[in-house]
C-alpha cells in the first residue's frame, strides 16, 4: 500500500494593476491573468464594486471565477482584523483545492496597498503559502510622466507619503524632502494645501486626480484644486528650481 501524495497547494499572485488605463497593465500581468483559476478582487462591504476588476477587465478569460472579498470602511481595529481573517480563508480554501489566484490591486501590491494585509495574514496562519507578486505602475509615476514632471536626479531625495498624517507631520517631512509626493489627499486636503502655501510649494505643486479613468482631473495650480478631492486623488510636489 502506497501513502497517498499531499494534494499541491496553489499560489497566490499579487497584480498590481497599475492607475486606471488598461493598457499600463505590465506584460507579466497579464500573462499571469490569463493563467489563474481564480480573480479576488477587493471592494467595500456595502457593494460589490472593485475599480481594479473594471481595469482589469479586458485581460480576463470569460470563464474565470471572480471572487468578491469585502472590507469595511472603518478604522476599527477589531472589525478590519475578522475582515482581513475571514477574506484570508476564503483565499486559503481556493489555494488548498489546488487553484492558483490572483488578487487585483490598484498600483502596486506592496504600496498603500490592502495586499499587504492580507499577505501578512495568510502567512501569519501559513508560512508556507505560495506568493508570488508582480508589481505595478503607481498613480505617482504615471502621472508625473503624464505632466512630465521629474519625480527627482542628481543627489535629490523623494519622499513618499500619505495625507493622513497630522498638520505638523506633514509640515516636518515636507521641510526635509527635495521632492514629495503626497497620496490619500481626499481627508486632510485643506490643511494639506495650507502647510503647502505656508512651506512656498504651491506653485511648483500638480494636483492630480482618476489618472486615467472617467472624470480625469489634473491642476497645475493647487489654489485651482477641488476644496473636497476624489479618493483617486494625489500631489506632486517637485524641486522648485533645478540647475
Amino acid at each position: 500500500m502506497t501513502a497517498s501524495t499531499p494534494a499541491k497547494t496553489g499560489t497566490l499572485y499579487g497584480i498590481g494593476v497599475g492607475p486606471g488605463d488598461p493598457d499600463l497593465l505590465t506584460l507579466k500581468a497579464t500573462k499571469v491573468l490569463g493563467t489563474v483559476d481564480v480573480i479576488f478582487a477587493a471592494s467595500s462591504t456595502k457593494n460589490d464594486y472593485s475599480t481594479a476588476l473594471q481595469i482589469v477587465a479586458p485581460h480576463l478569460r470569460e470563464d474565470v471565477e471572480t471572487v468578491m472579498l469585502g472590507f469595511p470602511m472603518t478604522r476599527d481595529k477589531a472589525a478590519l482584523s475578522a475582515a482581513w481573517e475571514a477574506n484570508a480563508e476564503t483565499v486559503a480554501r481556493v489555494l488548498d483545492s489546488g487553484r492558483s489566484g490572483a488578487f487585483l490591486t490598484l498600483g502596486d501590491p506592496l504600496i498603500y496597498s490592502t495586499f499587504g494585509y492580507l499577505m501578512r495574514t495568510l502567512q501569519a496562519g501559513r508560512p508556507d503559502t505560495a506568493i508570488e507578486i508582480v508589481p505595478g505602475i503607481t498613480s505617482y509615476q504615471a502621472s508625473a510622466a503624464r505632466t512630465c514632471t521629474i519625480l527627482c536626479e542628481s543627489d535629490e531625495n523623494l519622499l513618499l507619503m500619505s495625507g493622513v498624517r497630522d498638520t505638523d507631520s506633514l509640515r516636518s517631512m515636507l521641510t526635509q524632502a527635495d521632492n514629495s509626493i503626497i497620496l490619500k489627499t481626499y481627508r486632510n486636503f485643506e490643511a494639506i494645501r495650507q502647510v503647502l502655501d505656508e512651506a512656498g510649494k504651491n506653485g511648483e505643486t500638480v494636483f492630480v486626480s482618476r489618472l486615467g479613468m472617467e472624470g480625469e482631473q489634473i491642476v497645475r495650480r493647487i489654489a485651482e484644486a477641488p476644496e473636497k478631492p476624489h479618493y483617486f486623488s494625489h500631489l506632486l510636489i517637485p524641486k522648485a528650481k533645478r540647475n
